[in-house]
This record gives structure tokens, C-alpha cells and sequence, in this order.
């Protein structure tokens, strides 16, 4: 089982190549370019840096949300215009899902968190124990004090670990907990390693969708939507 992973929810963006859950190939660019500029090339040379053909991929997976609302949108519309020649199913995997793999050997609770502004954080608990990985809640946001309270209500016996491109910020409400750590440098962001592995980890629960199935999923609205519907309430 051949996965080509996709993630781009954030400022980072990257690819990977899963073959029967080892990781074959991967890039990975956080410089601030713009996914559009970065993403389609760094598929290219990783199939062609692994000699895997398109053709070769059985299943496509992809972070759909949480994250932005402009990197979620390219990251899909790349995979449908890869997946939709030959109709290859697509995976659609939670952000947060795909940044909780990167710490499935380390026994504790994973606190995933993205940046969704104003003092506010996409985010979800995950506990993990010999491997096995517990979600405790369901994707949401949160508002910094909220997500503090509930860290605070986890056995202090238990090592919290802080990751998600939300980390540093989120990090400075709750650098005062002994039992809180920030995620290293290498596992602190999202990464498409994370998404090929989940997908491959959970095939037989996981649907896959075709790829004109494919959307997005977001936790609230983008904010041209939420301007205009403020707009439209205060008229009436």
C-alpha cells in the first residue's frame, strides 16, 4: 500500500510517500513561500527522488482541517487535480490527527494546537500509551484560559507535550505547569509524515473518498463569510 500524504494547514508545507507504513520519501519547506509557489514541485521531485510514478499511488491522503482557510483550499485542490485522471481515493485525515503521530512513542497526552487568532486555538487532547493513541475530545476552539483549565485538570504524574504551529503561543499560558513541555524544533509543526501515517494506521476504519468528494472541513467560517453574515444580520 503505496500513500502519498499532502499537508499544508499551516505555514509549512510538505509531502511524503508512506510504503506499507515506512516512510519512503518526504520534503518538508517552512520559508514563507506561498503553498501555490512550493506545494506541486516538492510532489514532483518526491515521487521522482523515490522512482514512484503517480500511477504507482493507491491512496492519496490529505489534511482537511483544522487550519487555513487558503493552505487547506490549495492542498485539497492538488490532490483532486492528482487523484481525478484516475480517480485514486483520497484520505481525508484531521489535522490534528497527523501531528499526534509524530509522538506515538513517547507515553502522554499530546495537546495539538493551531494559531486560530485572537487568544483562540484550534486544538484536541490525544492520550497515548504503549503505542496506542487515545483521542480525549473531538477537533474544536478553544480560547487559551479554556485549553489551560483543562491541561490543569490532567494528572500532573502525566508529561503534557505542546505541538502544532500554535505551540510557542499557546505554550507562554502554560509554561507555568511542571508537567508541560514544548514539542523539539523537528516534531513541533505539522507534517505530511504524520498524515501518511495515520492514513496507513487506519486503513480499514478510515473511508477514502473520491476525489470530487473531497473538501475541506472547517471549524468556523472563513472570514469573508463571517464579515458578510455580520453585514446581513445587522440589516435586519
Amino acid at each position: 500500500m503505496k500513500i502519498l500524504s499532502v499537508e499544508c494547514s499551516a505555514s509549512p508545507a510538505s509531502c511524503a510517500i508512506v510504503d506499507d507504513g515506512k516512510i519512503k520519501a518526504s520534503s518538508y519547506v517552512n520559508a514563507k513561500l506561498t503553498h501555490s509557489q512550493t506545494l506541486m514541485q516538492m510532489i514532483i521531485n518526491t515521487l521522482d527522488n523515490s522512482a514512484t510514478r503517480l500511477c504507482d499511488i493507491d491512496r492519496i491522503a490529505v489534511a482537511v482541517g483544522p487550519g487555513s482557510f487558503t493552505g487547506l483550499r490549495i492542498g485539497i485542490s492538488a490532490v483532486k487535480g492528482l487523484a481525478a485522471p484516475t480517480n485514486i481515493p483520497c484520505v481525508p485525515v484531521s489535522t490534528l490527527d497527523g501531528m499526534t503521530e509524530q509522538f506515538v512513542d513517547c507515553d502522554c497526552v499530546v495537546c495539538a494546537v493551531m494559531d486560530a487568532r485572537c487568544n483562540q486555538f484550534y486544538n484536541a487532547l490525544f492520550e497515548i500509551k504503549k503505542g496506542v493513541i487515545t483521542r480525549l475530545c473531538e477537533d474544536r476552539a478553544l480560547m487559551a484560559d479554556e485549553l489551560k483549565t483543562e491541561i490543569l485538570n490532567i494528572s500532573s504524574d502525566t508529561k503534557i507535550i505542546v505541538c502544532g504551529d500554535g505551540a510557542d503561543l499557546f505554550y507562554k499560558n502554560v509554561s507555568d505547569i511542571k508537567n508541560v513541555t514544548l514539542a523539539p524544533e523537528h516534531l513541533k509543526f505539522q507534517s505530511a509524515i504524520g498524515i501518511g501515517l495515520y492514513a496507513y494506521k487506519n486503513l480499514d476504519t478510515t473511508k477514502t473518498v473520491s476525489p470530487e468528494n473531497l473538501l475541506p472541513i472547517y471549524l468556523r467560517l472563513p472570514q469573508a463569510e463571517r464579515e458578510l453574515k455580520a453585514k446581513t444580520e445587522a440589516k435586519k
